[in-house]
């Protein structure tokens, strides 16, 4: 299973903003980006690829950061 969330950062705890659906103690590994970071480069490559949509825009960053993995 692999998915991406968004959490918020407090008192040293990841906290999903979103119901999640994981066994107790599973082991995971977390990518964090930054959310100000990604909104700027989705600014920046939605006038390189024309009418690409925000969603459209976002499936190929998400694509691209984990073809580096």
């Amino acid at each position: 299973m692999s998915r991406v969330i968004r959490v918020r950062y407090e008192n040293g705890v990841f906290k999903p903003l979103e119901p999640v659906e994981i066994p107790e103690g599973k082991e995971l590994i977390v990518r964090i980006i930054d959310v100000e970071d990604r909104i700027e480069k989705l600014r920046r490559y939605r006038g390189i690829l024309g009418r690409a949509s925000e969603k459209e825009i976002e499936e190929l960053l998400l694509e691209a950061e984990f073809e580096r993995l």
